[in-house]
């Protein structure tokens, strides 16, 4: 594991108890991560959701200290959700986390405002210990994410960024693929079984992803894209 020490003023633990939220689109890992928090004697109060959204309305309000998110969280991606709460200068310490297939992306997500990074089979003790530096106001990466971040450093030209499609969640490639076959959102949210809110969160999550503005220019981005001949081959 990687301790980055940062200035900081504030305290390693606020006096006070913690507000913990753990996203994660499985259940059982959620109950499993908050399990062992408590059982490391974390002095917090630990809540659990697999819906991301919500959790950026907790962000957005203040109500968290400390929140544990993977990185293919839905429908915001676990970045998406640090990059918002950074420019919206939000209380809470981000620590990210990614499946072991999933290194680049959390890689990818190092300049997103999180502050530690852990793929999922990290040990607890090394896990643990993250979560303790990242309280005392460092940034953390786990060991098992090192290999991944030099080799994408020593790449030419290498950056901690991944390529605007890799940053897509699958959510977000299928409601893409349905905005190049010119589905409405009522449409799309009737497909997906998901409220028009949550849709249009997931556009906008899109647009910010692809650099582009709005529907058209992602319609635009999509055709010089093999997502793009999806879209087709399903029209």
């Amino acid at each position: 594991m990687v301790v980055l020490p940062r200035p900081s003023k504030r305290r390693a633990r606020p006096l006070r108890q913690l507000q913990v939220l753990v996203v994660d689109r499985q259940s059982l890992f959620l109950a499993a991560l908050a399990e062992l928090l408590t059982a490391a004697g974390l002095t917090a109060t630990i809540e659990t959701t697999t819906d991301s959204e919500a959790a950026m309305e907790q962000l957005a309000g203040d109500r968290v200290d400390l929140l544990f998110c993977e990185v293919r969280s839905e429908p915001l991606g676990g970045a998406e959700i640090a990059a918002r709460a950074r420019d919206l200068k939000a209380k809470a310490r981000i620590i990210l986390l990614s499946d072991p297939e999933d290194r680049a992306l959390l890689v990818a997500a190092l300049s997103s405002g999180a502050v530690g990074f852990f793929t999922k089979d990290a040990s607890p003790e090394e896990f643990l210990e993250g979560v303790d530096a990242v309280l005392a106001g460092h940034y953390v990466l786990g060991r098992d994410l090192i290999h991944t971040t030099l080799n994408r450093l020593a790449q030419p030209g290498g950056s901690s960024r991944a390529t605007p499609r890799d940053q897509l969640s699958p959510v977000e490639r299928n409601i893409l693929v349905m905005v190049g076959r010119a589905a409405s959102i009522p449409a799309i949210a009737q497909s997906r079984g998901i409220s028009e809110k949550t849709v249009r969160t997931h556009l906008t999550s899109i647009y910010r992803k692809l650099h582009v503005r709005n529907r058209s220019e992602a319609i635009l981005w999509l055709a010089r894209t093999p997502l793009g001949e999806e879209a087709v081959l399903e029209n």
